[in-house]
């Protein structure tokens, strides 16, 4: 007895208000055994005489003991302890009188009950089936909603005998839902029928059974809603997330409901958000089905403007220099979030005609809340609209820029907070057709000087603007613009010294900034103006709420440097430098949501570009706090729901539904500044090269595991890049050492291609596979990584014709229309996206491996056979032609045994409608002619006429066909030098050199170079013809290589090429003819080549 007297000390400590408390009682807490643990906690739970408090908590501590640590804890248990605890708890449930402590027992339950059903369905606790059928008959209120609890927080309860119960689970749920004289009945009935629809959303047959439910559960949500109860809302909101089809059958009555709901003034706020969530959901998980209800979208627009209207009238909201962030409760910004999620869902062929009235009326309104709703609401449809909108920009912007000048300050900041939304959305469109206006109007507006926030929001937009915006567009207005930035960041300067104002600062920092980003080497001119203010505020902002303004300072300079150049910024790089280090040394001393950090880190990064080499002296007192930075750990936590309700998203915690009751919650803090760091690794590895080298090994430990880190996709982008370069650092430290560090990631990648669900990280982690393959060569790959890497490869090959099939399907779906085809095509870009990554791998593998290689290939062959298959799209034509010509071109001549799978499809792709495919037919016959061996002779032969019809099309040089028929083109030549005996070189010869040079394919063209080379060093007559009569034609092929740059100066060609025109050079006469054919241009290059070989 005393020992529980102790433990119920410990339950009153554990809810301590004092930190060293209730840490002490944690502590205590977790070195109890686990058995003695449940019998502490049970025996708290049912001691009425324990205050209420302390048995609340009890009850929370079990079952989060049972949710965490039920395989630890419960198997270890006497059958009679698991049986007394059944027992106890049922007990618990029938004679527990406070309605709080049942329900915590009632999760307690479902808790156990969600443990005991095994792999198979078979649920180890039949009694409380029996429990559940008793009590939700019974006459006692309080165990019928005890058993509807259960079943809503755990509704698989039935196990594998679900199927036989469903009959009585539907009466069960639909007799509850019509208990009139119980609402809270009535809610939790239809909460658990939710429960039940979402735990079973892919059972297609038991969502029909199950549709005559919906209008019991829409008329308990209307109900509830006028009761101040929202739960049987938020439970339609999840069907329509999760299980939207389930609402087909009734969909009009649903949405007519939510519109209902939405627009009822009565209701709170939060209630009529959540029915207007409804309906945003369904445009994001059923657009299809929903615009076929075009008339009830056409209702809830006008709803949602109507939120935005509701503003505050605040004097003070103008002048105020600080940012509050957005309530995201109001209904304003809960308005503009549906009107942007929903234009995005259903897609502008559909919102903007239904909104463009409404906006034109609004923006006419005398009210300012009206007109600041109408610009908030052009901002929010640009992405959605895109398309649409794009026609019709001339009359939009016109119309914006005149509310620049508006009498109310925060119509003219929604002028700006839609002129910047635009610069984004339709770049860079928008800067090339409205530069003129647009910058006049926002310089005027950052005068404004009596409205900060206006200010500010002007500014800010300007930077939206200058970011996309091209440069020769920029520079005529760089004086203007510089001009008045100067002006305004000198007179905030003196504001911030007199009065400490420093919001509109921070944002004319960051539009300098921008601007230099922009203008790059034209800015060098302004430097000597901007430059000095800048390290002023750097060296000076020291006090706390200047962090930000420091931090965007920091940026602007590195940035500016970055413009610049070395040359211009070298005399200040030492100052900033030293800048930069004070703040590094201090760094220690920031605080973790420091803004300064990740400006610092970025800044650092830009200083290393400028600096190059010279940057290597600063790494030891950078890579500390870098390091840190990018080691940083989130907080993470799994909780069920019952948990999730004392956590807050506000606190910064986000949350993921993994279904069966249960989140997963991430603390975000800290999770950018993480991903900028990683980044930022990845840029010292790429500038630095071997001058990174002694930073590898803890670079490396650091970023192989982050190659799982799934809380931010950009942290495992920068792991996946980061590999590769990684190598290329510590090549200088010898191939031990180098084989060391690809074995320590080797494993990690392979895994991370296999497991990873973002298809954009996964293209970037297979990229760099393949080029540590690339790196590495033969030999880095042993037997186990060549059976994972084959099994995964497989796996995606597989998958993508399956993704195939389920795009057939989706097209013969009762909901198909033009958006969902759409659709479709962006993932059939993703899946054909990383088709391209299997078969760079490949090619790193065939590259490194050769004929070894062929017999791990053959698991792959067939899948690779069907991407040829004829029937197929082109795109997976294309690429499995790519995969066999690399077959061909590293493998040969063992290739030939695979012929008869490729060799036909191969020609009949050379004529094939697609340019691509032919690019790549064209590309494995050159590989075939050099690399292929005797066996491929015959259809050398058959390929030429093929090659020359192609060539000679008339729109063969045309845009989308130049390339292809550039390989065509270098693969006649590739016949020619590489196997005469199956070509008539004398008669194809003269028709080759009519068709060069090669001007887009770089690659082909250095190809047809040296062939030209070994012909005129050869003295071939044809080439040369009689008397040296081709000669000014060859100058000319020449001439344009160069100024096309298809000949780079490292190329061997190059060399040689210089030499022709040098032996020409020494004969007078023949120099002159061949120089007077050539225009200035080709003069010049002709020039640059003899002095570049010199």
């Amino acid at each position: 007895m005393a020992e529980q007297q102790q433990f119920y000390l410990l339950l009153g400590n554990l809810m301590s208000p004092d930190n060293n408390v209730r840490k002490q009682a944690e502590e205590t807490y977790d070195n109890i055994p686990g058995q003695n643990k449940i019998s502490f906690l049970l025996h708290a739970i049912r001691d009425a005489s324990a205050a209420e408090e302390v048995r609340q908590m009890a009850a929370v501590l079990l079952r989060r003991l049972l949710s965490s640590s039920f395989e630890e804890i419960y198997p270890g248990l006497t059958l009679e302890m698991q049986t007394a605890v059944k027992t106890e708890l049922l007990s618990s449930i029938q004679q527990e009188s406070s309605p709080n402590i049942r329900k915590k027992v009632c999760d307690i339950a479902a808790e156990l009950c969600r443990n005991l059903v095994d792999d198979d369905g078979n649920n180890q606790w039949p009694e409380v089936l029996k429990f559940l059928f008793d009590s939700v008959n019974s006459e006692d209120v309080g165990l019928r909603e005890a058993a509807l609890h259960v079943f809503w927080n755990f509704p698989g309860i039935f196990g594998n005998q679900q199927q036989h119960y469903l009959e009585v689970i539907k009466r069960m749920l639909v007799q509850c839902m019509q208990d009139q004289a119980h609402p809270q009945i009535q809610n939790l009935a239809a909460r658990a029928a939710a429960a039940f629809v979402l735990s079973n959303e892919g059972n297609t047959a038991l969502l029909k059974h199950f549709a005559d439910l919906l209008p019991g559960i829409l008329q308990v949500v209307n109900e509830s809603c006028y009761q101040g109860d929202d739960s049987v809302l938020k439970s339609l909101v999840e069907i329509a997330d999760t299980a939207p089809k389930y609402l087909r059958p009734n969909l009009e009555a649903t949405l007519q409901l939510c519109l209902k709901l939405c627009s009822d003034t009565n209701l709170a706020n939060m209630q009529r958000q959540l029915a207007l969530e409804v309906i945003v959901t369904l445009s994001e998980t059923a657009a299809a089905m929903l615009r076929k209800h075009t008339a009830i979208v056409a209702q809830s627009v006008p709803q949602m403007l109507a939120m935005m209207v509701d503003l505050e009238d605040d004097e003070e909201w103008a002048m105020a220099d600080e940012l509050e962030d957005d309530d995201f409760d109001s209904n304003a910004v809960a308005g503009e979030s549906a009107l942007d999620r929903i234009a995005c869902g259903l897609g502008g062929k559909i919102i903007l005609p239904i909104i463009k009235q409404h906006i034109m009326q609004m923006l006419q309104n005398s009210d300012w809340k009206y007109r600041h709703a109408g610009l908030m609401a052009l901002s929010a449809i640009g992405e959605g609209c895109h398309q649409q909108m794009e026609a019709i920009l001339q009359e939009i912007v016109s119309y914006v820029l005149l509310f620049c000048s508006d009498f109310h300050p925060r119509v003219r900041y929604a002028a700006c907070n839609a002129i910047g939304q635009m610069a984004t959305d339709f770049a860079p469109t928008f800067q090339k057709k409205f530069h003129d206006k647009v910058i006049a109007a926002l310089l005027q507006t950052m005068e404004d000087q009596n409205f900060p926030r206006v200010q500010a929001h002007a500014a800010a937009a300007l930077i939206n603007f200058t970011e996309d915006c091209p440069k020769s567009i920029l520079i005529p207005y760089l004086d203007n613009l510089l001009q008045h930035l100067h002006v305004i960041m000198v007179g905030k300067l003196n504001e911030l010294i007199q009065k400490g104002n420093k919001l509109v600062l921070e944002q004319v920092v960051t539009s300098i900034a921008s601007v230099a980003d922009t203008a790059e080497e034209k800015f060098v001119p302004y430097y000597d103006l901007f430059m000095p203010p800048l390290k002023h505020i750097v060296e000076n902002a020291m006090q706390k709420e200047l962090r930000l303004l420091r931090g965007k300072t920091i940026e602007c300079i590195s940035l500016i440097g970055l413009a610049v150049g070395k040359e211009k910024f070298m005399p200040d790089a030492s100052a900033v430098m030293q800048l930069l280090l004070k703040t590094q040394t201090d760094f220690n001393d920031l605080e973790d949501d420091d803004p300064q950090i990740s400006y610092m880190i970025s800044a650092w990064a830009r200083m290393c570009k400028i600096l190059g080499k010279e940057f290597q002296q600063y790494l030891p007192v950078v890579m500390g706090p870098l390091m840190k930075t990018a080691s940083i750990k989130p907080e993470v936590a799994l909780l069920d729901t019952q948990d999730m309700e004392d956590m807050s998203e506000d606190d910064g915690w986000e949350f993921v539904n993994l279904g069966d009751q249960q989140s997963f919650g991430i603390k975000t803090a800290g999770l950018e500044e993480k991903a900028t760091a990683c980044q930022m690794l990845v840029c010292y590895a790429k500038e630095l090269k071997e001058g990174f080298v002694g930073y590898t090994e803890q670079v490396v430990k650091l970023m192989v595991p982050l190659l799982k880190f799934y809380f931010h996709d950009g942290v495992r982008v920068a792991a996946a890049e980061s590999m590769p370069l990684l190598l290329e650092c510590a090549q200088v430290r010898g191939p031990e050492y180098l084989t060391q560090m690809w074995l320590f990631m080797c494993d990690a990648l392979i895994k991370a291609i296999g497991t990873e669900p973002d298809s954009d990280v996964l293209s970037e982690i297979m990229h760099s596979f393949a080029k540590c393959i690339e790196l590495m060569g033969d030999g880095c790959l042993n037997n186990e990584h060549f059976e994972e890497l084959g099994g995964i490869l497989k796996g995606k090959l597989e998958e993508h014709f399956k993704n195939q099939e389920l795009r057939q399907t989706k097209r013969q779906d009762e909901d198909y229309d033009e958006q969902v085809e759409e659709t479709l095509k962006d993932e059939d870009e993703n899946d054909v996206y990383i088709l391209t990554k299997v078969s760079d791998i490949l090619h790193s593998v065939f590259s490194s491996y050769k004929e070894k290689v062929l017999p791990w290939f053959e698991q792959l062959l067939q899948l690779i056979v069907q991407l040829i298959s004829s029937a197929q799209p082109w795109a997976d034509r294309q690429w499995g032609l790519c995969i066999f010509d690399d077959v061909v071109e590293h493998c040969s001549p063992a290739s030939f045994k695979y012929a008869e799978y490729f060799l036909q499809p191969m020609l009949q792709s050379l004529c094939d409608k697609s340019p691509e495919v032919r690019q790549a037919a064209a590309y494995g016959v050159g590989v075939m002619a050099q690399f292929g061996g005797d066996n491929y002779r015959p259809f050398c032969s058959e390929a030429l006429p093929l090659l020359v019809t192609v060539i000679q099309a008339p729109d063969s040089r045309s845009k989308e066909n130049v390339n292809a028929t550039e390989n065509c083109i270098s693969a006649v030549g590739k016949l020619m030098r590489f196997r005469p005996e199956c070509v008539n070189v004398n008669e194809v010869l003269p028709h080759w050199l009519g068709w060069l040079p090669l001007n887009e394919d770089k690659e082909e063209a250095v190809h047809t170079f040296d062939f030209l080379c070994d012909l005129i060093e050869s003295n071939n007559p044809i080439v040369l013809g009689p008397d040296n009569a081709n000669l000014p034609k060859i100058f000319v092929i020449i001439a344009d290589g160069v100024a096309n740059e298809s000949i780079k100066n490292e190329d061997a060609c190059s060399k040689r090429l210089a030499n022709v025109i040098r032996q020409v050079q020494v004969s007078g006469g023949l120099w002159t003819q061949c120089v007077s054919g050539l225009n200035e241009k080709q003069q010049k290059a002709v020039q640059d080549l003899l002095n570049a070989a010199a």
